[in-house]
């Protein structure tokens, strides 16, 4: 079993993302761990995140302006492996910065530091060759994103090669700026899995430990980005205890849902 299975295996997951170089990072991550988190998204920065919002635009310049660079995302990745053995680490970002010194390279580093999956915001399937087959080489999935128009005719493209699990982007948007009617999520969500094996993972616009908990009842993990993020935007190098207490609500309600489906 790879540890993503391990971490949708007991039901809904809860899977958290910040933004790596931004704040005390490494403390971040503990506290997210710490608070319950199942799944941990590492994000890339990025001068050009188009499928983000303010708070995670703001928090790449963050980062960038202190200088994080790629190489330091993976030292992070390395770092948070040495010391959390057995949670899932994703890598989220766009194409440019994992394939500017060769997608060999990135794959080979990304499964040294002990990366289990991928999300390449700007990839599309169609050019999964880019990145796809050198990541899989090393035993790192590709995680791929499905939306609301992601149609019957486009979805195989979707899961072809894909792995870990499907992330569902719940509105036609950015990140955190609104969310899906739950009735939507739920049809998005039964339809999806009619298709494949793979857990799937709601995101964008789940900010509150309500919404949460309403998801996880219709999906199998939950992803909550921007409202850590502006944590992190607020309290800066202090972000760790509110992380850590925001972060053990949503999982609270998250696995609150295990409860409810038994």
């Amino acid at each position: 079993m790879t540890r993503f299975d391990t971490a949708f295996a007991q039901g809904p997951a809860l899977v958290c993302f910040i933004t790596a170089g931004d704040g005390d990072t490494a403390a971040n991550l503990d506290a997210l761990v710490e608070g319950g988190a199942d799944v941990i998204e590492l994000g890339m920065p990025f001068t050009d995140p188009m499928a983000d919002g303010p708070a995670i635009q703001e928090a790449n310049l963050r980062a960038l302006g202190k200088g994080t660079k790629t190489a330091d995302v993976l030292q992070i990745a390395a770092d948070f492996r040495a010391r959390h053995p057995q949670v899932p680490l994703v890598l989220m970002g766009y194409a440019n910065p994992m394939v500017h010194r060769g997608a060999e390279w990135f794959a080979a580093e990304a499964a040294k530091a002990g990366v289990d999956g991928v999300i390449c915001v700007d990839l599309a399937p169609e050019e999964d060759a880019d990145l796809g087959p050198m990541l899989r080489e090393e035993g790192v999935s590709m995680i791929r994103l499905a939306t609301p128009t992601t149609d019957a005719k486009r979805l195989p493209a979707v899961l072809d090669h894909a792995g870990g699990f499907l992330y569902y982007v719940s509105v036609a948007g950015i990140t955190g700026k609104q969310q899906a009617a739950l009735d939507s999520i739920e049809e998005a969500v039964s339809r999806l899995k009619q298709s494949t094996d793979l857990p799937v993972a709601v995101g964008f616009g789940v900010r509150t430990p309500e919404q949460a908990e309403a998801i996880a009842r219709v999906a199998d993990g939950v992803v909550v980005g921007s409202a850590l993020v502006e944590i992190v935007g607020k309290h800066g190098e202090k972000a760790a205890e509110p992380l850590k207490e925001l972060t053990s609500a949503l999982a609270k309600a998250v696995h609150n849902a295990r409860k409810v489906a038994a």
